[in-house]
């Protein structure tokens, strides 16, 4: 496969007041060594200056509106509603990829079409865009994701744009884990694969979803479970009360993990 005739990949940016950091963003997509991309940026009518930003790249990017939304899901599923790729990305307006990331995921499921998801490795970085470790990445699949088991890094997640048309979209009742619930369909219908390359920058800072909401998303990943049918005695559930038990310190061990981590 050259990659000038490659599949076309739709990435969506669903973005709001993150101003800081979208730039890093941008630039991290238009800047692949894959050429078949189609960007898509949604925000939510930011008042930050996002939009002074956003302006000089509009002739880089597919499509891009500003305007209220319902958040984070709302956006993404905006965003796939216009996109018109064979594989599917989304990127959040704090995130960065690494250089090669679409064109190792597009060559991956061309490789293997019995795939419907390929996702690799992510490395957590700091405001300052420095890294401080990297996401407990594994393979994982529809027993496992449903036993809480997810250990997908979103950030280097790309699957085929039939299976998000067969299963899509996302619920937007989820604020956390929508990117949960849509693995778990993806994997009742086809195979997901872990790959060992670096992919993704998950940033993590004061103002990030993960730091300041974390605590919904165990009970959102329940809500899937008892939806499909699941029972109270299952590992889930073990898991879940696991974490209510650690939850207040796990904001804190991955601030302190930035904090360990020295400024340039």
């Amino acid at each position: 496969m050259s990659l000038s005739s490659g599949p076309l990949v739709s990435i969506v940016t669903p973005s709001f007041n993150q101003a800081a950091y979208l730039e890093e963003t941008l630039k991290s997509v238009l800047s692949q060594s894959y050429p078949r991309i189609e960007y898509i940026v949604v925000d939510g009518g930011s008042t930050d200056g996002t939009l002074d930003i956003l302006c000089p790249y509009q002739a880089k990017l597919a499509r891009w509106v500003s305007e209220a939304d319902g958040g984070q899901t709302d956006a993404i599923n905006k965003g796939f509603a216009m996109a018109t790729g064979e594989i599917f990305a989304w990127l959040n307006s704090d995130d960065r990829y690494k250089p090669q990331a679409v064109a190792e995921a597009v060559a991956f499921l061309h490789e293997h079409p019995e795939v419907g998801m390929v996702y690799g490795d992510a490395d957590y970085v700091d405001g300052h865009g420095l890294r401080t470790g990297a996401f407990p990445a594994a393979q994982t699949d529809y027993r496992r994701l449903r036993q809480g088991y997810v250990h997908i890094p979103q950030q280097a997640a790309f699957f085929r744009a039939r299976l998000w048309h067969m299963l899509g979209p996302l619920d937007p009742t989820f604020f956390f884990a929508m990117d949960y619930d849509l693995w778990v369909r993806i994997a009742s219908v086809s195979r997901l694969k872990y790959i060992s390359q670096s992919w993704a920058e998950f940033r993590l800072h004061t103002d990030a979803k993960t730091l300041a909401a974390g605590d919904r998303c165990w009970p959102e990943m329940i809500r899937v479970h008892r939806r499909l049918g699941g029972g109270w005695l299952s590992p889930i559930y073990l898991r879940f009360a696991l974490r209510r038990a650690i939850g207040p310190l796990w904001p804190l061990r991955l601030r302190l993990q930035n904090l360990r981590q020295p400024k340039a």
